[in-house]
């Protein structure tokens, strides 16, 4: 599996994630379901601390915010491979009424590792547009294997996951409350109300979406963290660093400092 060669090229259907220490996250947002396959080291999950070893998947739904700890090994780092779907590609399955799991853990099997390289092997060669039923392939392969809990893994989107949606298409813009419900075609009460059902506020969402793009960039690129910041639509590195830290419970630098660069 050629992963490591293609890891850092362009505009890929997956992300690599790896460290060589110790890294500890709080509320890490989960926006869509996320396919997390653990090739080196271990992941813990939630506070019950879940143990995801080297050769497992995880599976997360897209309604959590998620404590994590990624471990290496004695003698590896820790490395995953991350994959997002969308609400449609769950279609395939019949989705069991109040089944709904927050996540679920198996094994890689061969098969299982046989689609994944594929994919990987092909994402640099055809548009990303067709690597959808790839995505699906692995999907059905994780159905057929026994887990039958991929059909429920998925919750329909809420307002909270539109408003997730739109932000995410321009993350340094800085959304208005008055752009959002324009978009939305919804009264600003009316926008208040149904996100306050869900549990949530605008303000909240667009930082969860912000700083989660700015860890994905922590974690995927080599970028400075006053680049990423601006990415984010901070204007202030101190700002997004205090932001970034009261959510996750450490600052961009310490966490960069996990990873093994160059």
């Amino acid at each position: 599996m050629a992963l490591r060669a293609v890891s850092r090229s362009g505009d890929l259907p997956f992300s690599v994630y790896s460290s060589v220490k110790e890294q500890r996250l709080a509320n890490v947002p989960v926006i869509k379901p996320l396919l997390i396959f653990v090739l080196g080291g271990t992941k813990l999950l939630g506070r019950e601390k879940q143990a995801c070893p080297s050769g497992s998947f995880v599976f997360l739904s897209n309604s959590p915010d998620v404590d994590m700890r990624n471990i290496p090994s004695s003698d590896d780092e820790y490395f995953a491979v991350l994959l997002e779907f969308d609400y449609s590609d769950f279609s395939q399955f019949r989705r069991k009424p109040n089944n709904a799991k927050k996540y679920f853990k198996g094994e890689i099997s061969p098969s299982l590792s046989l689609a994944l390289g594929q994919l990987i092997e092909i994402s640099t060669q055809v548009q990303r547009e067709a690597l959808k039923f790839r995505k699906q392939e692995l999907l059905n392969l994780i159905y057929l294997s026994g887990y039958e809990e991929v059909g429920a893994v998925a919750e329909p989107p809420s307002l909270s996951h539109q408003v997730f949606e739109i932000i995410s298409r321009d993350i340094s813009e800085d959304w208005s409350l008055d752009r959002l419900c324009d978009i939305l075609c919804m009264s600003e009460s009316t926008f208040r109300r149904k996100l306050k059902v869900e549990k949530s506020s605008f303000q909240d969402i667009k930082n969860r979406t912000k700083l989660g793009f700015g860890l994905h960039l922590v974690q995927s690129t080599i970028e400075p963290i006053g680049v990423i910041a601006e990415r984010c639509g901070y204007r202030s590195q101190s700002r997004f660093t205090d932001q970034f830290k009261l959510l996750f419970g450490v600052t961009p630098s310490e966490l960069r400092k996990t990873r093994k660069i160059g």
